[in-house]
């Protein structure tokens, strides 16, 4: 059984410190998050004023409508997926001030183990922005603003 480590009031506010660089870091993914979720938010809304607009009725824009339809669905996937691996990328972040504070609380190595889930969260965080910025060329390709002479 482990004995927990009683060391000076240096060590813990050594241990506080080295806590506070990941906690920023989830400060910075919570943010991502919030901004991801917004857009979801937006897709869903859209996708469902299209289909309230045209339900059951035919229209002669029936192809372009489709596929804006698709272009949604495609969207709505690709921040699905973005707002999944920031959000793993965060639980990671966790269990590294978890990790850092029961290395310090039983003196038990744990180096590699912070190691290891560090790079995998930051590795979630890159795999999860780069859904992001996906679905955000796709967005820009499916929208397309045209100024018009005097109008």
């Amino acid at each position: 059984m482990m004995e927990l480590v009683t060391g000076d009031f240096g060590d813990l506010a050594r241990a506080i410190q080295l806590s506070l660089a990941p906690a920023f870091l989830l400060t910075g993914i919570a943010g991502a998050l919030n901004v991801m979720a917004g857009r979801l938010s937006r897709i869903i809304d859209r996708g469902r004023a299209l289909a309230a607009d045209h339900s059951g009725a035919l229209w002669p824009e029936h192809d372009s409508l489709q596929l804006e339809f698709e272009s949604l669905e495609r969207r709505r996937r690709f921040t699905s997926i973005a707002i999944t691996a920031t959000t793993i990328s965060a639980l990671l972040v966790c269990l590294v001030i978890v990790m850092l504070f029961l290395e310090f609380m039983f003196g038990a190595p744990l180096n590699g183990v912070i190691g290891f889930l560090f790079t995998a969260s930051m590795l979630a965080l890159v795999f999860g922005l780069a859904f992001f910025l996906r679905e955000v060329h796709l967005s820009m390709q499916s929208v397309r603003i045209s100024i018009r002479d005097g109008k």
